[in-house]
């Protein structure tokens, strides 16, 4: 089977359409049709049933259709694997893991592989897993758990406490420490739907907060600072906060009667896990983090 027919029938199985399939690779219509029927000749199958308006897949084009992705996700981590030097690791992490766990481990894993290329890529949680699926991220570091995956793996390395951060100047910044009831009536600034951020914020006052955020915003620097301009509160891993509260920029608050945590997890390719470089770093973080 060659491969360009294997990428063209992925793309119709995919969109059902012989139209998008043809936008999305750049190819004439025709060229689509007559690739997925030199496959279909190839195998002696039909893969498409044509005799409706909108075409729909076979029952042996659903079975090939199982195979095409993992067979181009696998072509791509070859040509990941090989275009890349030996001697690298590649690593990713959420902007604030990168920041605040990333320098306290990486001088270590250096004097461990002196000989190591270490790259760091920093993204949202989407596409982290995407990198480490594809190939081209050998460890991702995020919060909270991994997508349900069987390819992946993954371990969590510690529990870091969800805090509540507030201006300076706010009543509850003396007493640092508030119920989450009495939290839930402060007005609060969260980050997009569908960031890791936003979850913890919807997790923890979903379900107790009659009021809706009053800002959201991209990122969470740029929520530190509007909470410490004073425009409200956040909640927010503690090593995300606690050098913005040390410079006393913003007060921090416990959530008292309940224990709000998240993970720190580590992330891999399953058929990764003998790599060296992969190793390396992971008994690097490990005994930094136990330090």
């Amino acid at each position: 089977m060659e491969l360009r027919h294997l990428r063209t029938f992925e793309a119709v199985a995919r969109t059902l359409s012989m139209t998008r399939a043809a936008r999305e690779l750049h190819y004439a219509q025709s060229s689509v049709s007559d690739q997925v029927q030199a496959l279909e000749r190839e195998l002696g199958v039909e893969l498409v049933d044509r005799s409706r308006r909108r075409i729909r897949l076979t029952a042996q084009g659903e079975v090939l259709s199982s195979y095409t992705g993992r067979i181009l996700t696998l072509l791509e981590e070859a040509r990941s694997a090989v275009s890349r030097p030996a001697a690298e690791l590649a690593l990713g992490a959420l902007e604030t893991l990168g920041r605040h766990l990333l320098p306290a481990v990486l001088p270590y894993y250096r004097e461990l592989h002196p000989r190591t290329r270490v790259r760091v890529s920093q993204h949202n949680r989407g596409e982290l897993y995407r990198s480490v699926r594809r190939g081209d991220l050998d460890l991702c570091l995020t919060f909270g758990a991994p997508p349900a995956d069987a390819a992946l793996r993954a371990e969590t390395l510690a529990e870091e406490p969800l805090v509540v951060i507030v201006p300076p100047g706010h009543p509850l910044a003396a007493r640092g420490r508030a119920d989450l009831a009495e939290l839930a009536a402060e007005p609060f600034l969260v980050t997009q739907p569908g960031c890791g951020f936003r979850e913890m914020y919807d997790g923890a006052f979903g379900a107790v907060s009659g009021e809706e955020p009053v800002a959201e915003v991209d990122g969470i620097g740029t929520l530190g600072a509007c909470v410490a301009a004073g425009m409200g509160c956040a909640l927010l891993p503690l090593v995300s906060v606690r050098a913005q509260a040390d410079r006393g920029e913003v007060a921090l608050v416990e959530v008292g009667g309940t224990d709000l945590r998240t993970a720190i997890t580590m992330t891999w390719l399953e058929r990764n896990s003998a790599n060296p470089n992969l190793l390396g770093f992971q008994r690097a973080i490990r005994e930094r983090l136990a330090a």
